[in-house]
């Protein structure tokens, strides 16, 4: 996510130290997978950070590569669509607006159920291209579909977040993730870990909200 081991160790901690810091913020008991999602981040950075330092000895930090992968494959769709969904709470239940989150919530988990036996069926490569590391996992035929739930699972949940600072947190990923894809593919430079940064800013504002 970062473009050397050293940079995903430094923003890894940092984003977790501000994942815990979100956490406590947290007033309400439905906010907490959401609030969650900080700690998430920060973690999988610094699981990064053991996957640059061993990336001349694959096979010692085969387990770390795995872990990456189960973060940002199979918990991240399931964890965004499901917190969105549960953020938004009793008064909700019942509207439109909160029937599309509970599909999407369905969808995120679906997604995460796949992509789940997609990385416990195959290996996960991990190789320094440029300055970003590229990730390789089983690319099954239904690839497409899958990206397409993944994205629907976390940046459309967000869209239809139950307030504004979620709503602008879903632009926010959405366009920094497309942006963060271009760099990555061209092997410039990787700057998820910004993103991750941004996201957690804004999740820790969401947190320590007002509540009505």
């Amino acid at each position: 996510m970062c473009w050397s081991a050293e940079a995903d160790l430094v923003a890894g901690t940092v984003v977790s130290g501000l994942g815990v810091w979100c956490l406590a913020r947290v007033r309400r008991a439905r906010d907490v997978p959401l609030a969650a999602l900080p700690l998430l981040l920060g973690v999988h950075q610094l699981i990064e950070a053991v996957v640059w330092s061993g990336a001349d000895h694959p096979d010692t930090v085969r387990w770390a590569r795995t872990a990456w992968a189960v973060v940002a494959l199979p918990l991240l769709p399931a964890l965004v669509s499901v917190g969105v969904w549960c953020s938004a709470g009793p008064p909700a239940f019942g509207s439109t607006a909160q029937r599309w989150r509970a599909a999407l919530a369905l969808t995120g988990v679906t997604i995460a159920v796949l992509l789940a036996v997609v990385v416990a069926t195959s290996p996960v490569t991990a190789e320094v291209h440029g300055h970003v590391l590229r990730y390789g996992v089983g690319a099954p035929q239904s690839a497409g579909v899958l990206v397409a739930g993944y994205l629907l699972a976390t940046v459309g949940a967000f869209l239809l977040g139950g307030d504004r600072v979620l709503r602008l947190l879903g632009v926010l990923v959405g366009v920094g993730a497309a942006v963060c894809y271009v760099l990555y593919r061209l092997a410039f430079v990787s700057t998820w870990c910004a993103l991750s940064a941004c996201a957690t800013l804004v999740l820790l504002r969401w947190a320590g909200r007002p509540l009505p």
